[in-house]
């Protein structure tokens, strides 16, 4: 134990002194967070763009728009005055919706109230935006309705609350970084970091010692969970700080289960770099590995929307217990016992991998 802590803090002292790969290990995570936290850290402030096409000229339709435009949902364009070129927006996404006021809009009716219709223009593509603002439409003019006529409408909605605290978007699309994060680093990292030590003939030399492959093995682990965890660590940080992160969960539950992830996809990234004898091979080997993980396990895209036949196949993908298990304890506040078919599975899959990588390891 003694050769594999002297080793693990050389190694540390090494890669904490190399500039690229502290930006591969700390900062290129955090450019994916600012990213998606840029994207979805406001997801619970939604905002339509809406042009409002305004064709009667009278006080009540001022009064209104000026209620429209204080609703934080509606990012009013009052400066498009035509429907065409406002339908013409429209069809190229720069609009979510178009509001069209007629001329008749506001005039008053035999009982003196004014009246109405307005036209809701939405996209067949995209048909949800202009059903929402619909919606929206709806809800201020029965308010009008009231207000004038001081009557309730015979029917209503009541909302109640589930009596669970809210997630934003953000909340959720973090724990997929996270996993991600957790299996960059394993896998990526420690699948180049060997080969290039082979090239440089470091592991010949190693090869002379009593040092023997496990002790190797369990070096390069002890550095690459150390580095891993400070990553996803800062992540936790900057996302708390910068974007508001919730955390519904344990603490301690997401640490132990981060510590035993990492563990596994670090066993991943030595059975490709203990077999590799070139970077190219630890390249296209480790993007064999990592591709199908990243894109079926539900870290970046849901599995719900699969078919029905992949998503059986990708319940087996070593990153999808991973994603699901940091996910329930995040969002749903989880623990460990109710996470424990995810930690099974993964740490199957961790036995495996470290007895592949034991068996296929290559000094040269």
């Amino acid at each position: 134990m003694k050769a594999i802590l002297i080793y693990a803090i050389i190694m540390l002292k090494r890669f904490l002194r190399d500039p690229v790969y502290l930006f591969f290990m700390f900062a290129f995570p955090l450019i994916f967070l600012f990213i998606f936290g840029t994207i979805f850290g406001n997801g619970s402030n939604v905002s339509f763009n809406v042009a409002i096409i305004n064709h009667a000229d009278n006080d009540f339709t001022k009064t209104f728009v000026e209620e429209l435009s204080k609703n934080e949902a509606l990012d009013l364009k009052q400066n498009i005055t035509n429907l065409e070129d406002a339908k013409g927006q429209m069809s190229r996404g720069e609009l979510d919706s178009i509001i069209e006021i007629p001329e008749n809009f506001g005039e008053p009716n035999a009982q003196h109230l004014p009246t109405g219709n307005l036209n809701v223009y939405y996209d067949e593509g995209a048909p949800q935006a202009g059903q929402t603002i619909a919606s929206i439409m709806s809800v201020a003019l029965d308010n009008i309705n009231v207000g004038m006529t001081g009557q309730q409408p015979l029917f209503s909605v009541e909302q109640k609350s589930i009596g669970a605290t809210g997630l934003s978007q953000f909340d959720y699309t973090f724990a997929g970084l996270l996993s991600y994060v957790l299996m960059t680093m394993g896998i990526y990292m420690l699948s180049q970091q060997l080969p290039s030590e082979k090239k440089a003939g470091s592991l010949r030399r190693i090869k002379a010692t009593p040092f023997k492959p496990w002790q190797l093995m369990t070096s390069l682990t002890l550095v690459y969970l150390i580095l891993t965890l400070l990553s996803a660590a800062l992540m936790v940080v900057v996302g708390i700080v910068m974007f508001d992160f919730q955390m519904h969960g344990s603490w301690l539950a997401l640490a132990v289960f981060s510590i035993i992830s990492t563990l596994t996809m670090i066993g991943f990234g030595a059975v490709v770099a203990g077999a590799a004898r070139n970077s190219n091979q630890a390249t296209m080997a480790s993007q064999l590995i990592a591709f199908p993980m990243m894109f079926l396990s539900g870290v970046f895209f849901p599995r719900f929307l699969m078919p029905d036949w992949l998503q059986g196949i990708t319940n087996w993908i070593p990153l999808t217990p991973v994603g699901d298990g940091i996910r329930y304890i995040t969002t749903e506040s989880a623990t460990l016992v109710t996470v424990w078919p995810q930690f099974l599975m993964i740490a199957g899959w961790g036995i495996v991998a470290y007895i592949v990588a034991f068996r296929v390891f290559k000094w040269e």
